[in-house]
């Protein structure tokens, strides 16, 4: 399971670095399960197809394991004691995406954040040994809406988009593809929000052991390393990276450690 946290969350693999040996394998289960609910959900199947494969994935949950990522969450579960329904909430997530396509309000946004990463960070936090959900939900939160500004075009050649369309006609833009002086404004205050978000959850550091919290602010130091990038290109998603670079990756896990 760890092999597939490497290869397809970069971010994710440098924050579980530092964990324990038996904390780093459940939280590269939590991620296996939640890479497999998104391949489901964005892959090229007939939608009815995708919603009977989620469920089944949903079922698995209470049957005995047989897969390699069932064993390795069913491990993770019996040890840490993760609850069951934040597993499902990522299953619901992935319906959700089979169903909507666009989001009215913000409101209506951090409902489908809750699900897709809010649930994660509540997965999580069972393995970091502390019961502060609410700021794990909300860190959660945080991540995505920065995953969201960075994933835009991505999003939208899923036929997605996840911007609130009444900040979207507040700030009077009309075009998701390229970079235009209604653009710069929205995108700050989308950057504000995250920020907001971001900083409340992670007072949740407060209620974790070093090496957990070393793992948490690793992965908030690398999606805000990914944001500033955004805000210095003046918010030009579309046509240049926002990722970090290995070397930059590694500085924010050293910077951890000096602390």
């Amino acid at each position: 399971m760890q092999r597939i946290t490497r290869e397809r969350a970069k971010n994710f693999a440098y924050g579980i670095m530092v964990l324990p040996r038996e904390k780093r394998r459940a939280v590269a289960a939590i991620y296996a399960f939640a890479r497999e609910v998104d391949d489901l959900a964005d892959g090229e199947l007939p939608v009815p197809e995708k919603r009977a494969r989620l469920e089944t994935l949903r079922a698995r949950l209470d049957e005995p394991p047989t897969s390699a990522m069932e064993i390795a969450l069913s491990d993770a579960r019996d040890r840490f004691g993760i609850p069951r329904f934040a597993l499902s909430m990522l299953v619901d997530g992935g319906l959700q995406d089979l169903e909507q396509t666009l989001y009215p309000t913000f409101d209506d946004l951090r409902g489908y954040c809750e699900k897709v990463a809010g649930a994660v960070g509540v997965a999580c936090v069972a393995v970091y040994g502390s019961d502060d959900v609410e700021r794990a939900l909300t860190l959660g939160i945080g991540l995505q809406l920065i995953n969201i500004m960075r994933d835009v075009a991505e999003d939208l050649s899923l036929g997605r988009v996840y911007l609130p369309q009444d900040e979207l006609q507040r700030f009077d833009v009309h075009a998701l593809d390229r970079v235009t002086p209604a653009w710069k404004p929205f995108m700050a205050f989308q950057a504000q929000r995250a920020r907001v978000h971001v900083e409340e959850g992670l007072r949740l550091l407060d209620s974790l052991d070093r090496r957990s919290a070393l793992c948490v602010s690793t992965f908030a130091g690398l999606y805000a390393g990914q944001l500033d990038r955004m805000e210095a290109n003046g918010f030009d998603v579309f046509g240049s990276s926002c990722r970090l670079s290995t070397s930059a990756k590694l500085a924010v896990v050293a910077r951890g450690l000096l602390r």
